[in-house]
């Protein structure tokens, strides 16, 4: 991230599109966030970008890796209102990157916290992602998140738990059936990358676990299970990703695939 703080903008500024994995940007009001199936319209900030920086690229950014995983099970549900999410996550050492955690530390161990300011990614880029665009800005959606993060010893494939609070009271049953219906417009395009479902409902009673559903949709699906009432806030659930694909380098290509869709980028 550091190397991208002043990479991004200079090529930006050299009038190339810089589609970023890097959490320098995520961040700004002027740079979208993307999922290609949540917020679409948030592309719309490269106008303000260009404008405000005098570029003629443009910085897009796709989120945390395990911020996807949570906002792509909430996005369905935004109708309901969602109004606090408690999630603790279970993040695979995949994420750590190339050396990673030593061996002495995760195996049969688990880390119970994540350095880099994992936490508090958690706790407001997915205020961006699920946020409306509006006269040329995003508002940022008001949903309060709480975030526990934790490093285990998993290969790929980051689960978390959450517990949600809506508007009003909403039977399981309403949630697995929106979950089970939403698309986006990377199904509706046929994007190459594009999962048929981006979210999958597991049905099973011990399900998702990251060895068996980490690679749903080529590892860019996000599988939930385990929904149910939640006695405190009134819905929790498991939601698992593969971080280092919907995660990491498959946001990017999606995110560069809906881009060439919408005339943002020139595909060659």
């Amino acid at each position: 991230a550091a190397a991208a703080d002043t990479l991004e903008p200079a090529f930006a500024a050299a009038g190339h599109i810089v589609v970023s994995n890097a959490r320098s940007f995520r961040m700004e009001d002027d740079v979208p966030l993307l999922i290609p199936e949540v917020n679409p319209d948030h592309l719309g900030l490269i106008e303000m970008q260009r404008k405000n920086r005098g570029w003629t690229g443009a910085i897009v950014t796709n989120p945390n890796c395990a911020v996807v995983v949570l906002a792509m099970a909430l996005a369905p549900l935004r109708h309901f209102g969602i109004r606090s999410v408690v999630t603790t996550t279970l993040q695979a050492v995949s994420g750590a990157g190339y050396p990673g955690v030593a061996s002495f530390d995760i195996l049969g161990n688990v880390i119970p916290g994540i350095g880099g300011g994992e936490e508090e990614k958690i706790e407001t880029e997915a205020n961006k992602i699920l946020g409306g665009f509006v006269d040329g800005r995003v508002v940022r959606h008001p949903v309060v998140i709480s975030a526990h993060t934790t490093r285990v010893s998993v290969l790929d494939g980051h689960t978390l738990t959450a517990s949600v609070a809506f508007d009003r009271t909403v039977d399981p049953g309403e949630v697995t059936d929106a979950l089970k219906a939403w698309r986006g417009r990377p199904q509706e395009l046929r994007l190459p990358s594009a999962p048929e479902c981006p979210v999958e409902v597991c049905d099973e009673e011990f399900r998702p676990q990251p060895r068996l559903d980490a690679g749903r949709g080529n590892g860019m699906t996000v599988s939930v299970g385990r929904i149910r009432r939640c006695p405190l806030l009134g819905t929790k659930f498991v939601a698992l990703g593969h971080n280092t694909i919907r995660g990491a380098a498959g946001a990017s290509l999606l995110n560069a695939e809906l881009m060439v869709a919408d005339g943002w980028l020139e595909a060659k």
